[in-house]
């Protein structure tokens, strides 16, 4: 999948989780039409994430197929095709005859889960709005698995490493960043939204925290008079570096504090969200150290 399909793909999922922060008043995750959990035997996800959790909550071997950008852990590649961002085969994923259907919550195909749920198949929706639901969907879902206890211990293991790292940061010092979505057009986040809360535990500031809108259109003067200490992007570092090499007065581009971040461990609330935080602990741990840009 090509970096720009990836991002707008990326920005649509936002889009709607952000829809769902704004309007939820249940319960992170859900279960429907499913007051038992038995063993799950044959198991859909409609989304890259929601295969990742299911890999980890001890749901792997009973997957039987996935959305289109499911490439993680590499035996999902292997799996059958049953949705994209468009929408999802609906009669392909009935005739597979599933156990479970693993869906986000407020997903791009409202009406095709629901059809799911009228021919009597659960669905698992998943409503991940912060890292301590990561460890729940995790919990949650390992109640479908064969062994509760592979899914019970990622849970656990992912509690206890945020714990670490709430507690390692709690008391560093605040460091301004911006987040940059795209490239041609300058997109970013604020607070609370995915994956805010990957910089917030490390202890950074976001400088469009208060925007009105979830996922805003910012413009170059504004970020000029903001002045983070720290710009990140998801997409490529020299097209980002280019974007802003002409106004120095930004301490990030005079002290070319300018990272790249995976995007899959950034843009996929799962176990690898781990590795998203430490890259971004570190890089903000290195503009620290410098004392070019707190000083």
């Amino acid at each position: 999948m090509s970096a720009l399909r990836s991002f707008y793909l990326f920005l649509i999922l936002l889009l709607i989780s952000a829809s769902c922060i704004a309007n939820s008043s249940t319960a992170n995750s859900s279960i429907a039409n499913t007051p038992a959990h038995p063993v799950a035997k044959r198991v859909i996800t409609l989304t890259p994430h929601a295969t990742e959790l299911a890999f980890s909550a001890g749901l792997g071997d009973s997957l039987v197929g996935v959305s289109e950008s499911s490439d993680y852990p590499p035996q999902a590649l292997k799996l059958e095709r049953v949705s994209n961002y468009q929408g999802i085969k609906l009669e392909r994923i009935i005739a597979l005859k599933p156990d479970l259907v693993i869906a986000w919550s407020k997903n791009s195909s409202p009406r095709e889960v629901e059809k799911l749920k009228q021919f009597g198949i659960p669905v698992y929706y998943s409503s991940i709005n912060t890292l301590d639901d990561i460890a729940d969907s995790l919990e949650d879902l390992s109640r479908w698995a064969p062994d509760p206890t592979i899914g019970q211990q990622q849970a656990q293991l992912f509690r206890q490493q945020l714990t670490a790292i709430r507690t390692e940061n709690k008391n560093k010092a605040r460091v301004n960043y911006f987040f940059q979505m795209g490239d041609s057009t300058i997109i970013t986040m604020s607070d609370p939204y995915w994956p805010s809360a990957i910089f917030d535990i490390c202890h950074g500031h976001n400088i469009f925290a208060n925007s009105s809108a979830p996922y805003p259109q910012v413009g170059r003067e504004q970020v000029i008079n903001a002045k983070p200490q720290v710009i990140f992007t998801s997409n490529q570092q020299n097209i980002t570096t280019k974007l802003w090499q002409d106004w120095p007065q930004i301490p990030a581009v005079k002290h070319q504090f300018i990272w790249t971040l995976n995007p899959d461990w950034l843009n996929r609330p799962t176990m690898r969200s781990l590795k998203a935080i430490k890259q971004v602990c570190d890089d903000f741990d290195q503009a620290r150290h410098s004392n070019k840009v707190l000083h």
